[in-house]
């Protein structure tokens, strides 16, 4: 077996440690779901490759491979399964924790820069070669920035082919594909199907037209795995919700969350639903989410569900996370008892960056006043909120507009959080707190210390899921003696 077979080692924090080849095997003979997009296995005798949690039957050791992304698997010529929808499980929360070029790449493929700019885009954008980025991520991924895009184009294909009654040709250019020829032996190629095929199992037709279809939106199953705590990450929504931009209706329990988008291509609306996640894998140990995404321009729908996951905090590691505070006796008792909390991200990180920086009120005011309209509204939600370039004369977020306008300060999901943190604090009227918040929600990064504590090393990778327990249970981290003097 390859280097690139055997892929990376556990998440940093992973409760079961690194992950060699019989760990991954017990995983795989235990159904256990916690490692559903961790890493992929393939089966030499059937030509297909699984999530750990496929509920077939456990094949022999020696006819399995392992493969830490599906684009690799795909790479050796295995077919995704039928039964376990391997494309679909949440992403690995290594690439949320990482900072290096590896880490950088991974989010910003899975933002669709790829499918924008190619590889060169992607490569100036990490200030690396194309030909460097090619051998770094081959090198660990076991597949190139092509082949990883490759296997998002399908997956997302698979999304309208079964969940929309779009025409097969409007869904291969709304999946990034250049062509239809590229589209159907991509399909053939990962899911043994035609198009036509892969349809007919969903009962979706072909009937409706791309406007028909914009209008419903597009049904999704956002998959995350272990607990997740609906109601705290609801609570939290509700209580920053930016008039014209988010709402938050229904009662808690059976609350939905809507708010707009300003994507690549046009505008989107995105709704998630509080209720009782869907269940996913034994014991509860994973599950999704229901939502809907409604595009003026489908070729953003990829975008727009990196966006709502990261937001949502839906490639956790809860159970890393667990261990890892659940040890100290400062947070034990808080970690048994809120199961699945998440450090929630931010769908659009310019937007919150200025947000946090003038607060609510002044933020509402500037939705009514620079916000972009939306052609139809939809129910309280009216607008966009405004591009940077509008708000550089605005005497409080006027020079952080210019800094994100300008390039200056990037917040994008391929930015260096070290360098993006640094350009922040060097933006007159951005405080240490808020260079701290903007971090843990716009730039979603997992480590940073709770803003006005005393910092505790040892929670790391997860210092912001503590800083989430802090926040509902205050006084079990003592204040920094020299912050307080």
């Amino acid at each position: 077996m390859t280097d690139t077979e055997t892929g990376p080692t556990a998440p940093a924090g992973t409760h079961l440690g690194p992950l060699d080849e019989e760990t991954r095997y017990q995983a795989v003979s235990s159904r256990d779901a916690r490692f559903d997009g961790v890493f992929f296995f393939a089966v030499a005798t059937t030509g297909i490759y699984c999530r750990p949690s496929c509920p077939a039957v456990t094949p022999k050791r020696r006819n399995v491979s392992f493969f830490p992304t599906a684009a690799a698997a795909q790479g050796h010529g295995f077919r995704a399964c039928r039964r376990c929808r391997p494309d679909a499980v949440p992403g690995s929360a290594e690439w949320n924790v990482r900072a290096d070029v590896v880490g950088r790449a991974v989010r910003m493929i899975g933002d669709g820069v790829v499918d924008r700019e190619g590889v060169p885009g992607l490569a100036g954008r990490l200030g690396y070669s194309a030909r460097q980025v090619q051998r770094q991520l081959t090198a660990e991924l076991g597949a190139g920035p092509v082949a990883l895009a490759r296997a998002q184009r399908a997956h997302t294909a698979r999304l309208l082919l079964q969940t929309t009654g779009l025409p097969v040709t409007e869904i291969a250019f709304a999946s990034g594909f250049a062509s239809v020829r590229q589209f159907n032996e991509t399909i053939r190629a990962v899911y043994a199907r035609t198009p036509t095929e892969l349809r007919a199992e969903s009962g979706t037709g072909t009937g409706a037209g791309t406007r028909t279809a914009l209008a419903a939106g597009v049904p999704l199953r956002l998959a995350h795995r272990g607990p997740y705590a609906t109601g705290e990450v609801f609570d939290l929504l509700a209580a920053e919700a930016l008039p014209g931009v988010e709402e938050v209706v229904g009662a808690p329990g059976a609350r939905t969350y809507r708010r707009t988008l300003r994507l690549p291509y046009g505008t989107g609306i995105v709704s998630v639903d509080e209720r009782a996640p869907g269940r996913g894998g034994r014991g509860g140990s994973g599950g999704w989410l229901e939502a809907r995404i409604h595009l003026t321009e489908l070729r953003d729908l990829t975008t727009a569900v990196q966006r709502l996951r990261r937001l949502l905090d839906l490639d956790a590691d809860p159970y890393a996370v667990a261990e890892r505070l659940g040890a100290d006796p400062r947070l034990a008792a808080e970690v048994a008892a809120r199961p699945g909390v998440r450090s929630p991200g931010a769908a659009e990180p310019e937007e919150f960056a200025l947000r946090t920086l003038v607060g609510p009120d002044e933020a509402a005011r500037l939705v009514e006043s620079y916000g972009t309209p939306l052609e139809t509204p939809c129910g309280a939600l009216t607008h966009v909120f405004p591009e940077p370039a509008a708000l550089t004369g605005h005497p409080v977020a006027g020079p952080l507009a210019a800094a994100l306008a300008d390039g200056t300060v990037r917040l994008d999901p391929g930015a260096d959080r070290d360098a993006s943190a640094e350009a922040l604090a060097a933006v007159p009227g951005v405080g240490p707190e808020a260079v701290a918040v903007i971090r843990t929600r716009a730039l979603g990064d997992p480590d940073v210390p709770a803003p006005g504590l005393r910092d505790h090393p040892e929670w790391r990778p997860w210092r912001s899921y503590a800083a989430r327990y802090l926040s509902d249970a205050q006084g079990l981290s003592d204040p920094d003696p020299e912050e307080t003097a």
